[in-house]
């Protein structure tokens, strides 16, 4: 047939639809408005001409009305280390014939350009920028003391100096300092050897245009796979789009690829996948890919932060997927196989990342695993060890309950109460010290050294699972799903945004994450939470034809995150789970499935899902009504008790649900505009006076000692008259506080005792610089595996330890070679110590451990620093630091 007639056929099949009068909305916002067969946002339109075709004629708007107005500073060796956090050099690409070049902008000065133009006026596509940097001072350095030092009293020595790179606010140029020395086109060059490093960009490349395709047809056989029908075309075609890009996603060795730009299995992402229906649709291969991350029978933490495991520790929600699977499989081989894995796994958790004094568990947010996306920019690695997060915490006491259900299963009655038990102390803590009554739901971490405070963002995965696990009482749950903020698009990954941060965890929605609200909405019967995250689900599907990873929160377009891709399997995970978890409400347990739907009135009548697989039963199941009240459901014909399939049905099976139409009470939402917090002080300390300079938009500051608020202030100064640690926390017009700032010590110098490594073991021969005495040591798999360190304490008390050290194994955001040794006090255990890669081959850069803190009794003590079994790292071979000293700090 002719191509052109073909084209003018479906043009005229997709106006005339579009003609036709539009049918109830099921959602509608300012933003944008789902119907039934159509998504329409601003002039955008995307419709279901049938259920197995989508057409859309969504446009990016990503090279439309950039501002010329740049943001932008200078980076050596790709790290955040120009000028203080906040404070960057600023002008105008005002462009004469399509070029605009930069005055020579010296090193560490901030330069202030033209004002920003008035509205109105765009930056040009193809402008090429020339930038001037003078880097003669650290040159200069360098070559007197041989090392350069920064604003902030960091030493980066000339042996480590690798490139000087530069950030910005428009593409090319990028805020993320974590991968900013990946992006060599970034980088300034000193051609003539006369200390200005130039580079020549082009900024709003007319290519980066993003468009989607215009249509979707399905092409693949889905016959093998439970078929989907309602009187919503939409949701039809868009549960066919995510069938279809699940096929996509089976690569040929029959594990699940996670995204069309990214090939092979990852932790975290195949586990969220499989609870939200992969184990449903394809259980073999989820069985495939999850032993596919599994090394020395144990769950392997993928490479992130500080150097992998146990920085990050979220990689335990593969056990909460595991037991997915065996429910619905009921598969007792695999129960036996996964339930020695997660033990082993848990136990060498519960030496290095649990927190007695807390009851939780330490570790970087589970899956918002880019530091500077979702941390204040002081946090070291060692710093996000420490800090104990929402989402992390929800999964490992999911984690231990589901392996308290396996013990049962197992017959092993001493390991089910026991991790029954750490369940019970990880839900005791998280309502403890996350809980935060006065908003109505959770706070994002405790973070801090010595002492530690509560971010109160909410983190909207935590925020779901805290509902989902049960870790919320009921009116906790409802309240949760009532409060929390969502914004026009969607529930942003956290809330309120960082500053100066591009999107992609901040100022981003995850639709996977999406749907796990999605199952906290129907959970809680709160039908208006359910309907307008269902909806910021279908909205970027259908507009942009494929299950994207993530979109910009504040506009709701894929285009401007930093990373992205379509065909994501955890995204179009989420999509189906829609309609098994949510309308059919089908809840796998070890001993049946049990149905327990929820459709809004607004997606009220008929629907039906035929070809089910569960377990050895092939159901065809029909759903009519409204509401989450079950009116009759039969199996067969005859009355189902308790709405449940036991795990024993087998063959081909009819079930027949009725809603009774109950008007379930509607609920709230915390819908909320989109918003940025101020950034956060920058301490000095002078003796016992504090000071700042003023922060953009505060209007008080908040003082904090030892964790705890003691005053607020609207100077720049606050003298601490007692002994402790510091932080200032700034307050905006609308009283929405910045992070916390690094905290800083005051205490008497008698109060703080060091002992130099190379006194207690063999200095080390290697030719690294920066460390302070004689030396350093060398600690590894072979070297100095078990240290005994002498301490005298002249005072009883509890004191903060921690070690000075390098790692130069890996950068600060991916590999897995982070240092970790168990540390026990007169043979005693407490605690564990983690020595997280600072940069590579950086092993000038030196910094501080994780804090722990002991109580001591006046007298002699042995400290003794060990490598244990339990401390081997995801990388199985390097495990390596560089100790300065040891540090003591009497904190009473």
């Amino acid at each position: 047939m002719n191509k052109l007639f073909v084209t003018a056929i479906f043009s005229f099949s997709f106006m005339a639809a579009m003609a036709q009068k539009p049918m109830n909305n099921i959602y509608q916002s300012d933003a944008y408005t789902l119907s039934k067969d159509k998504v329409t946002q601003g002039t955008f339109e995307a419709i279901a001409l049938s259920p197995t075709m989508l057409h859309s004629n969504y446009q990016s708007p990503v090279n439309l009305d950039i501002s010329p107005d740049l943001s932008f500073k200078f980076s050596i060796n790709g790290k955040d280390n120009e000028m203080v956090s906040g404070k960057n050099h600023e002008l105008s690409i005002i462009a004469v014939n399509g070029k605009f070049e930069t005055p020579v902008i010296r090193f560490g000065q901030q330069f202030k350009g033209q004002n920003p133009l008035s509205k109105g006026v765009f930056l040009k596509p193809d402008t090429k920028f020339t930038i001037r940097l003078d880097m003669r001072d650290v040159l200069a350095a360098f070559a007197s003391k041989g090392f350069y030092t920064t604003y902030n009293g960091t030493k980066i020595y000339k042996a480590d100096f690798k490139g000087v790179f530069v950030a910005g606010s428009i593409s090319p140029l990028i805020w993320d300092f974590d991968n900013l020395s990946n992006h060599k086109e970034l980088e300034l060059k000193d051609s003539d050897g006369d200390g200005i490093y130039t580079v020549t960009l082009e900024m709003n490349k007319a290519q980066e245009k993003k468009t989607t395709a215009s249509s979707w047809k399905l092409t693949k056989d889905i016959s093998a796979f439970p078929r989907y029908k309602s009187a919503v075309p939409m949701m039809d075609a868009l549960y066919n789009l995510g069938l279809e890009e699940m096929e996509n996603a089976v690569e040929p060795d029959s594990t699940f690829r996670t995204g069309k730009e990214w090939a092979g299995v990852w932790t975290r992402d195949i586990s969220y996948s499989i609870i939200l229906s992969m184990a449903t649709l394809q259980p073999k291969v989820a069985q495939y890919s999850l032993l596919r991350k599994v090394k020395n029978n144990r769950v392997i933490q993928d490479t992130g932060t500080g150097g992998s495991w146990p920085v990050s520790s979220d990689r335990m929600i593969w056990a909460v997927a595991a037991w997915e699977v065996y429910k619905t499989t009921g598969d007792q081989a695999w129960l036996a196989k996964a339930y020695a894995i997660i033990k082993n796994s848990v136990e060498d958790d519960l030496k290095n990342v649990y927190d007695p004094q807390t009851g939780l568990v330490r570790g970087e947010s589970s899956f918002l695993d880019w530091r500077d996306q979702t941390y204040p920019k002081w946090m070291q690695s060692a710093d996000i060890y420490a800090s104990e997060n929402l989402g992390t915490n929800a999964v490992h006491y999911q984690t231990n309950n589901v392996l308290a259900q396996m013990a049962v299963l197992m017959k092993d009655k001493a390991a089910a109460e026991k991790y029954a038990g750490i369940a019970r102390q990880i839900k005791e803590g998280i309502n403890k010290h996350l809980w935060m009554p006065e908003k109505g739901y959770y706070g994002q971490y405790l973070y801090g050294r010595q002492f530690k405070v509560l971010s109160p963002r909410s983190e909207a995965l935590g925020e779901a699972l805290t509902v989902l696990f049960d870790i919320a009482d009921l009116e906790k749950q409802q309240s949760v799903v009532a409060k929390t903020p969502v914004t026009n698009f969607g529930i942003p990954c956290i809330y309120p945004q960082i500053p100066n941060i591009p999107p992609y965890h901040n100022n981003a929605v995850w639709p996977f994450v999406q749907a796990y609200w999605s199952l906290a909405a129907a959970k809680t019967g709160n039908a208006t939470a359910l309907v307008q995250s269902m909806s910021a689900i279908y909205r970027p599907a259908a507009l942009f034809l494929t299950n994207k990873e993530n979109f910009v929160s504040t506009s709701g377009d894929f285009a401007g995150t930093q990373v992205n891709s379509s065909n994501m399997l955890w995204s179009l995970a989420g999509n189906i789970s829609l309609v098994y978890k949510v309308l059919f409400g089908m809840d796998m347990q070890a001993d049946g499935m049990v149905f327990k739907p929820f459709v809004p009135e607004v997606l009220k009548g008929e629907r039906t899902l035929t070809n089910f697989k569960y377990r050895k039963a092939v159901l065809d199941i029909r759903l009519t009504g409204f509401g989450n009240v079950i009116k009759s459901i039969t199996l067969d014909g005859k009355p189902l008790p308790q709405a449940a399939i036991p795990a024993s049905v087998k063959g081909k099976h009819t079930v027949d649900i009725v809603l009774a139409n109950n008007k379930s009470k509607q609920g709230k939402v915390g819908q909320s505009a989109d918003y940025f917090s101020i950034v956060a002080p920058v301490l000095k300390k002078e003796n016992s006076l504090i000071s700042w300079e003023k922060v953009e938009g505060a209007e008080s500051y908040q003082i904090v000692r030892n964790g705890k608020e003691i005053s607020k202030t609207q100077e720049l100064n606050y003298n601490a008259r007692q002994s402790g640690e510091y932080q200032v926390i700034a307050i905006d017009k609308n009283v929405v506080p910045s992070f916390a700032s690094e905290p800083v010590l005051v205490t008497d110098a008698k109060e703080i005792q060091t002992i130099a490594m190379e006194t207690v073991a063999a200095k080390s021969a290697l030719p690294y610089q920066g460390f302070t005495g004689n030396g350093f040591i060398e600690i590894s798999k072979t070297k100095n595996k078990n240290i005994k360190i002498k301490v005298n304490i002249a005072e009883t008390g509890t004191y903060a330890i921690d070690f000075s050290y390098a790692n130069g194994n890996g950068p600060t955001n991916t590999e897995n070679k982070c240092a970790i040794r168990t540390f026990t006090v007169d043979c005693i255990f407490a605690g564990t110590f983690v020595f997280p890669q600072r940069g590579k081959e950086e092993w000038s850069d030196w910094g501080f451990s994780n804090v722990n803190s002991v109580k001591l009794e006046k007298g002699e003590h042995e400290f003794n620093l060990s490598f244990e079994d339990w401390n081997e790292n995801m990388n199985g071979e390097i495990n390596q630091a560089m100790l300065d000293y040891l540090r003591l700090i009497r904190l009473d």
